[in-house]
């Protein structure tokens, strides 16, 4: 769950805001509930930003989770022999369903009391023995670190380390295995400096170690720490080091522990996010060759086979992206189309009903005929011509699909005269114009495809 907008104002602290509140009972006079809201007035027309602060009266009730963190420091949590262990678990565990309550804040409020910090601390605290607490200790980093205030925090506090140690140290826990790794992706969110930290640790090494484990338990967040460690999304810096990252991935085996992942989890719940880790990897032509030597092509082949036969549209989805991005290598391409047209023929009738399937084998059909006139004619031969006019009739009202379609019937044309031929005895010029003049969106693609159909008011 991502955190909700914050203003852009300025920070205090909740004992600042406390003292306001108080001020204005002591010094002004005013009740309770007056004071309190006129704190929140004047704050807010000062442009300070009160996302995560507890807005109520100091010393009534009190906040749940302020109450929480003030328990959990008063815990000795050091020693071999953590005799606390039972209640800081307890503890831990109820700040995280209190930072995962939906619309609450609460994760915020945590972070701004110093959750974060204390957090860091007694996983450094407690013994190597103590597996329980790390991982409720984790469980509840991944919720709070969920803005940079708060990432920075964990940066500052030695998280990195901290949790890669915690991670080696508890290797043959997959319940250790599966929060470290939920806090690495949380932390390494849109934040370029935390991925460095993490690189710098090494933790290539131990992802590679995690993936050659052999275990029953799901490990999506292994898959999606690699896919967070490899995406360039802090908007803060000019350029990224998360290609480099994708190589170094490759150089020492992911993309081929990925494949083996892929090829053992045909019907496991992990097979998306296995594959959307792969398709991070595969940044080169290289790595995308590597791959296909490694049994990828065959493997993803079979699991669109196997998403046809049992309608899981997500895995089919997923699995064409990441087809379409290995067929960057011209090599990959011919063998794409040499083992997998009529497949995704026979895929896209299975999911005719779903337009969101469809747009992506378009996308993929159309990469697969890029630059090259003999996988465009077995394309067309196996019936994409067909099948992109029929998506074009049935979804009149889908922009992306119609798009895509344009895009593919170009490729399929372009450097093909019969193709070209069959393609307008089909009828259709009528679907291309209608996707034009109906889809702002449609207009480049659908103008370049009538052009290269070789008609002369490819404008109009």
């Amino acid at each position: 769950m991502g955190p909700p907008p914050k203003t852009a104002g300025r920070a205090i602290s909740q004992q600042t805001f406390d003292e306001v509140v108080k001020e204005n009972i002591d010094d002004l006079g005013m009740d309770p509930a007056e004071a309190l809201q006129d704190a929140i007035e004047t704050l807010t027309l000062q442009g300070v930003d009160l996302f995560g602060i507890v807005t109520c009266v100091p010393g009534e009730g009190g906040n749940p989770v302020i109450q929480c963190l003030d328990r959990l420091r008063q815990l000795d949590c050091s020693g071999e022999n953590s005799r606390n262990g039972d209640e800081l678990v307890t503890l831990l565990d109820e700040l995280t369903e209190l930072c995962n309550s939906e619309g609450s804040g609460n994760a915020a409020i945590a972070s701004r009391n110093g959750a974060v910090e204390l957090i860091c601390s007694v996983c450094s605290k407690v013994s190597i023995g103590c597996q329980g607490v790390k991982v409720s200790a984790l469980n509840a980093l991944t919720l709070l670190l969920n803005d940079l205030q708060s990432r920075e925090v964990f940066r500052a506090s030695g998280g990195p380390k901290l949790v890669v140690g915690v991670i080696s140290d508890g290797f043959e826990n997959i319940d250790v295995l599966r929060s470290g790794f939920s806090v690495i992706a949380a932390a390494a969110t849109g934040n370029e400096v935390i991925k460095e930290s993490f690189m710098e640790l090494k933790t290539d090494e131990l992802i590679l170690r995690a993936l050659n484990v052999k275990s029953e338990g799901s490990l999506d967040s292994l898959y999606d720490a690699i896919r967070i460690l490899l995406t360039p999304d802090d908007t803060r810096v000019l350029a990224s080091q998360v290609f480099g990252y994708a190589r170094k991935f490759a150089k020492i085996g992911i993309a081929e522990a990925l494949v083996d992942s892929i090829r053992a989890g045909l019907s496991s719940p992990s097979l998306v996010s296995a594959s959307i880790a792969l398709k991070a990897v595969a940044v080169n032509d290289e790595i995308c060759t590597t791959i296909s030597e490694n049994g990828g092509i065959d493997a993803l082949l079979l699991c669109i086979d196997d998403s046809g036969e049992q309608g899981n549209n997500n895995v089919a989805k997923v699995c064409c992206s990441l087809l379409c991005k290995l067929a960057g290598s011209d090599t990959n391409k011919n063998a794409i189309v040499e083992k997998g047209m009529d497949r995704l023929i026979k895929l896209s009738g299975r999911f005719s009903d779903d337009p969101s399937v469809l747009q992506e084998i378009m996308a993929l059909i159309s990469v697969l005929s890029l630059r090259s006139p003999g996988n465009a004619a077995r394309a067309v031969e196996a019936g994409a011509g067909e099948l992109a006019i029929q998506a074009m009739q049935n979804y009149p009202m889908a922009p992306l699909l119609l798009r895509n379609c344009c895009l593919m019937i170009r490729n399929l044309v372009v450097r093909n005269a019969e193709n070209r031929t069959i393609m307008l005895n089909s009828g259709v010029e009528k679907c291309i114009r209608k996707a034009k003049q109906t889809h702002a969106s449609c207009k480049e693609a659908a103008t370049d495809a009538l052009r290269d159909l070789g008609l002369d008011d490819y404008n109009l």
